[in-house]
């Protein structure tokens, strides 16, 4: 065999090897979940139980975690936040934590090249440190799992799951006066957003005069628009003005029957109903 063809095949066995891909073990996966104004994003690796005993052996209790396969866990707030009722601004850190039988650590760690390497880990890299109670539940998750639940307008949880141990971290943001700013800007503007703004203030508990007088506005827009009157039949429900709720919410079943939209008629006569019972 010449030595150019034996040079051609070792280098076609390598080329063949670099291009051979496998599952990874542990694989990786990126989650956006929209929260507040802005998102939360997650990048972790998904290891998986494989019959193994995970919380006091495979991830021993008491010790730092890198909360996850592979490197450290990443999450990025879009703005800022309070994890735990800790500030934390808005921006991208490790995520680390240390299991124990009934609490976690929590910990945000703002150097992002530490990895999975944990033996380096420094206490004076912390953003935030929090301790939070975990949970232990019948049903077993085989692939650890980071997820976003419980979302409000200005709080969630971010919750780990791996074998029957659940933890949630909590999350606020301190949206409302930045909201508040927004809607009195916008109203004057051209097109001001009066849906919007209206149910907002339903929704949170605010003015119900002003929402409804921006709700009506909201109408006069767009007269044939049957979801904007279930908000008017909504807030004047609230107000327990059962006659006019009884109007609006009959308005909502005539244009949404022509629209042959069944779900916005049921919307319409459950509130049509709790007029008549005063509820």
């Amino acid at each position: 065999m010449s030595f150019l063809l034996l040079s051609a095949m070792v280098i076609t066995v390598g080329v063949s090897a670099q291009q051979l891909k496998v599952p990874a073990p542990s694989p990786l996966q990126t989650i956006k979940q929209v929260f507040a104004l802005s998102d939360i994003s997650i990048e972790y690796s998904r290891p998986g139980v494989k019959g193994r005993t995970v919380f006091g052996d495979l991830v021993p209790y008491g010790k730092v975690w890198r909360t996850g396969a592979n490197s450290a866990t990443k999450i990025t707030f879009g703005e800022d936040v309070s994890v735990e009722g800790k500030p934390v601004k808005a921006g991208t850190y490790a995520l680390y934590t240390i299991p124990g039988k009934d609490m976690w650590t929590i910990m945000l760690y703002k150097d992002l090249t530490l990895g999975g390497d944990v033996n380096e880990y420094k206490a004076e890299n912390e953003v935030m440190r929090a301790d939070v109670k975990s949970s232990v539940s019948g049903v077993r998750v085989e692939t650890f799992t980071v997820n976003v639940v419980d979302i409000a307008s200005n709080a969630c949880s971010i919750q780990l799951s791996w074998d029957n141990v659940s933890v949630n971290i909590g999350v606020k943001a301190d949206i409302e006066e930045k909201i508040m700013k927004n809607i009195q800007t916008a109203m004057f503007e051209d097109k001001r957003p009066y849906y919007q703004a209206a149910n907002y203030y339903y929704e949170n508990g605010k003015d119900l005069k002003q929402a409804l007088e921006w709700v009506n506005k909201a109408t006069d827009q767009n007269p044939s628009a049957y979801w904007v009157f279930l908000l008017k039949a909504k807030i004047e429900l609230k107000q327990k003005d059962y006659s006019a709720a009884a109007i609006s919410a009959q308005k909502v079943i005539d244009l949404a029957t022509a629209d042959k939209d069944d779900t916005y008629v049921g919307h319409g006569q459950k509130i049509l109903d709790q007029t008549k019972s005063g509820k």
